[in-house]
């Protein structure tokens, strides 16, 4: 089975576009199976720069088939403006299949995830408030509409009319806001229904069928491991599983089909919003990661929490996700650094932890333990073999699989395609 997966090892934010992006050109199929418009990969195809959200990342390329999975919660005003602006650039969307069980945000879940978060005060979570928590706990309470409800108009109607009452006396009475308004958005969404009906189908027929027939299949995670609603730094998390497992949920398809299965490594840390972070630098370095790298997010624009590369969590995440290979990225933005350091684990009252804390409590009292390594102050942003990157360069990323017990697959010097430096091929 010519399968293969690209997972997020830390807080997101880890450059999976470009590696999804990259690998994409060997794929056939391109599968997108959790998460929301909350995530943002960014493209770079000669030097032009594109934010995606919620279109696979193989939809730069002709040719491939570009698949929103059923475990992904699907907001149709952003979908159809994303794939407007994709083809104002001259691209086309025509390849996009979107999965007739995939969750549809609604008004009501934008209001009630601000509403919700705004009143926690400092108790929130930091989420981007564009109501994909809301939607999957419709999910999970099953009073979720679906994209196949959508397309038919009298369930549509009947679900809509269910679920507008009672968020409405949740909007008003528990939150103190505005309602919505049932008949706007019935006129709305069915106007989305219409320009969303081409694409949809039974994408999990679409996936198997296309593994099965020895089709070449890359399966696309959003967020990260430590985002995970599980196995993350709860509550401080999406409200999907962006890990291995999930992915194969969230696209139909046994984990047995799974191969090839890549972590990607930002070579330093960053996060989103609040939470534990032990390794975060609050001085100069931190601030230079983050004025070099550009650190703001794609969806929100806030600046990320910056910090030295997290080995502890990676070793965790390599496990949960039953990694094959590891792709380094953003290595060029430590190059003018005269060292650099590696959390290689944590201690806690002088003793070493080991797995990784659940309690945010547990997690907060942890020290990383440190090795430093000296910096290369080179432009490698030009190298396009392994063997030209300095030694410290080299025993920089090699020092990350030793650790994770992981073997490199890729290193990223820049965010365009040709600065990818393969040492591994993913595709068998």
């Amino acid at each position: 089975m010519a399968t293969s997966m690209v997972i997020g090892t830390q807080w997101g934010d880890e450059g999976k576009g470009k590696i999804v992006d990259y690998l994409a050109e060997q794929a056939e199929f391109v599968v997108r199976s959790q998460g929301g418009n909350n995530a943002g990969h960014t493209v770079v195809v000669d030097d032009k720069a594109f934010a995606l959200r919620l279109l696979p990342s193989g939809i730069l390329y002709d040719g491939k088939t570009n698949v929103i999975g059923s475990g992904v919660v699907v907001d149709p005003k952003v979908l159809l403006g994303e794939i407007a602006n994709l083809e104002k650039e001259g691209k086309s969307a025509k390849s996009l299949q979107i999965s007739d069980r995939a969750h549809v945000i609604l008004p009501y879940h934008n209001r009630l995830d601000e509403a919700e978060e705004l009143s926690k005060g400092d108790l929130k979570i930091g989420t981007t408030k564009n109501g994909i928590g809301p939607c999957y706990a419709d999910k999970v309470n099953r009073v979720g509409i679906r994209i196949c409800d959508l397309m038919d108009e009298d369930v549509f109607k009947e679900k809509l009319a269910y679920n507008v009452k009672v968020k409405n006396k949740m909007l008003t009475a528990v939150y103190g806001v505005d309602p919505v308004d049932y008949d706007t958005i019935l006129k709305d969404y069915l106007g989305y229904a219409e320009k969303l009906r081409p694409y949809v189908t039974d994408t999990n027929f679409t996936v198997v069928d296309a593994v099965k027939s020895g089709k070449k299949v890359l399966f696309e995670g959003a967020q990260a491991t430590m985002l995970d609603l599980d196995h993350g730094t709860y509550p401080f998390v999406t409200s999907s599983h962006p890990v291995a497992g999930g992915a194969s949920v969230g696209s139909g398809v046994g984990p047995n089909y799974l191969n090839n299965i890549v972590g990607v490594v930002k070579a330093y840390s960053t996060r989103v919003g609040a939470g534990p972070f032990p390794s975060e630098l609050l001085d100069e370095t931190g601030d230079y990661l983050r004025e070099t790298g550009h650190e703001f997010g794609t969806v929100t624009g806030r600046p990320r929490r910056t910090g030295w590369l997290d080995l502890k969590v990676v070793s965790y995440a390599a496990d949960l996700n039953s990694l094959d290979y590891l792709a380094i990225t953003r290595l060029d933005i430590l190059d003018q650094l005269p060292e650099v350091k590696i959390c290689v684990g944590y201690t806690k009252n002088g003793q070493e932890v080991k797995g990784f804390p659940a309690s945010l409590k547990e997690l907060e009292a942890c020290e990383p333990v440190y090795e430093t390594l000296p910096g290369w102050q080179t432009d490698i942003s030009g190298i396009r073999t392994y063997e030209e990157l300095p030694e410290a360069a080299r025993r920089y990323v090699e020092r990350i699989a030793e650790v994770t017990g992981v073997k490199l697959g890729i290193v990223s010097v820049g965010p365009n395609r040709n600065q990818t430096i393969v040492l591994e091929e993913v595709f068998k």
